[in-house]
């Protein structure tokens, strides 16, 4: 069994669409998908900032 750890770089807020493309896209079995989550301040607190950065998204390749 191999696998393979994609990188997905995403706005929450707008890429919805550009994430459903991409997992449609890949050939073998999703695993896990993973987020990024930036340490808490006081600007993800108030919702100036976003709390996910990207995603990890492990394919498990037959």
């Amino acid at each position: 069994m191999k696998y393979k750890v994609h990188r997905f770089e995403i706005n929450m807020e707008n890429d919805r669409s550009k994430l459903e493309d991409f997992l449609n896209g890949l050939k073998g079995e999703v695993v896990s998908i993973t987020p990024n989550i930036k340490k808490t301040s006081l600007f993800q607190i108030y919702g100036i900032t976003r709390k996910i950065d990207f995603l990890f998204i492990i394919e498990k390749i037959s």
